[in-house]
């Protein structure tokens, strides 16, 4: 996701609606790599990814840059992050901040148990 992308834009916009909050932008979650999430939050290792360009072979899909996302994932479960990949027509048709909702409720509450 580049800052600002109008896939990130709208979805912050639909954050915003369902009144979620806290999160960081482009978090760097692994020390001495570039690595990124788009949003996060820390404290409960909660993170949001935003695949844009999945129909148009964009960076997500095609070789290199799926070999570095199967890298970063794997390595954020290692870490015990939770993360959750928003796509175009996701954000398009309001079903990706619905998940992200469902999995800030969920992860809270595991981490309060």
């Amino acid at each position: 996701m580049s800052k600002g992308s109008d896939l990130a834009l709208t979805l912050e916009f639909q954050m915003r609606a369902l009144r979620i909050a806290g999160y960081e932008r482009e978090f760097r979650f692994w020390e001495g790599r570039k690595h990124r999430f788009d949003y996060a939050w820390p404290k409960i290792k909660l993170a949001v990814e935003v695949e844009g360009g999945v129909h148009i072979r964009g960076r997500h899909t095609r070789g290199t840059g799926f070999i570095k996302d199967c890298e970063k994932y794997n390595e954020a479960a290692i870490l015990g992050w939770t993360v959750i990949r928003v796509h175009t027509n996701s954000i398009k048709d309001g079903t990706g901040v619905l998940s992200v909702k469902r999995a800030l409720d969920a992860v809270e509450r595991r981490v309060k148990r």
